[in-house]
């Protein structure tokens, strides 16, 4: 992209990083609540393109270009601002005056692209896929199937004190006695820490940290699938303490593990 909307984009994202470390700081934890409710939203969306939507247009709930709308058989309303995000270019790097080959090496870069929020358009019905509305139904199956895919044994458990589940590396335990949206989320919750905070050498982060980015990822996900579900997005509050790179480094994590689970739960094309 060139210069000036290179750094139109950059100060966009500061901007927003910037807001949501002296909301948190001042004990505001709204916009966090919103960056990570858009994450169920736009869970294919990189953190910063998430960033970029939210801070242009807090109400955004599908997004889309020009011509995407147009295929769908709706049209952008006159006048209408766009959005503004980051989407990735491949070059092929070839000398000036030969012709392109199959072997010259890709390069990707970035440029500004334009996209409009549902509420900017007319025209069609889009179809809505079935909200679950307090059912997980078959959804909690599909979790297990990842589960197992990813070599965790999971286990039921009346045997965990007060907790409601548990994480060990490699395998999870959930209590026996949860009603089906508490049984979704705690595997969810569980999962979360298998694939954020277990490595080769043990277990990452504080517990205050672990605890509060497996509980953004089961909001992500159980609100992905019409859940309603609390999120324990205030503890944010005293976590980074201005460190804008390790807060985006955190919610880059949330979103990517949320993804990966809500990416098995539906078909790509929903």
């Amino acid at each position: 992209m060139n210069t000036e909307k290179t750094d139109h984009v950059k100060q966009l994202i500061d901007q927003g990083l910037k807001s949501l470390v002296e909301n948190l700081e001042a004990g505001k934890s709204e916009q966090l609540t919103a960056y990570i409710t858009a994450m169920a939203k736009f869970h294919r969306y990189s953190f910063r393109n998430i960033m970029l939507i939210v801070s242009q247009f807090p109400e955004a709930s599908q997004v889309a270009g020009f011509r995407a709308w147009k295929k769908l058989g709706r049209y952008v309303k006159k006048s209408e601002q766009s959005i503004t995000i980051v989407a990735p270019v491949v070059y092929r790097n070839t000398d000036k005056g030969e012709s392109k080959s199959q072997d010259d090496e890709p390069s990707i870069r970035f440029r500004a692209a334009h996209v409009f929020d549902l509420s900017q358009t007319d025209g069609d019905p889009l179809p809505h896929p079935a909200e679950a509305s307090g059912d997980p139904k078959d959804y909690t199956e599909d979790v297990k199937t990842l589960v197992a895919a990813k070599g965790i044994v999971l286990e039921y458990s009346d045997d965990l004190g007060t907790a409601e589940g548990a994480s060990s590396g490699g395998k999870i335990r959930i209590r026996a006695d949860l009603s089906p949206a508490a049984e979704f989320s705690v595997l969810v919750h569980e999962l979360a820490h298998e694939m954020l905070h277990w490595t080769d050498q043990g277990l990452t982060g504080t517990p205050t940290i672990r605890e509060t980015e497996a509980e953004a990822v089961a909001y992500i996900v159980s609100n992905a699938i019409g859940l309603e579900s609390n999120t324990a997005s205030s503890d944010y509050i005293q976590l980074y303490k201005g460190d804008t790179e390790l807060l985006e480094a955190s919610l880059n994590g949330i979103r990517k593990t949320a993804s990966e689970i809500i990416t098995a739960l539906k078909p790509e094309d929903e």
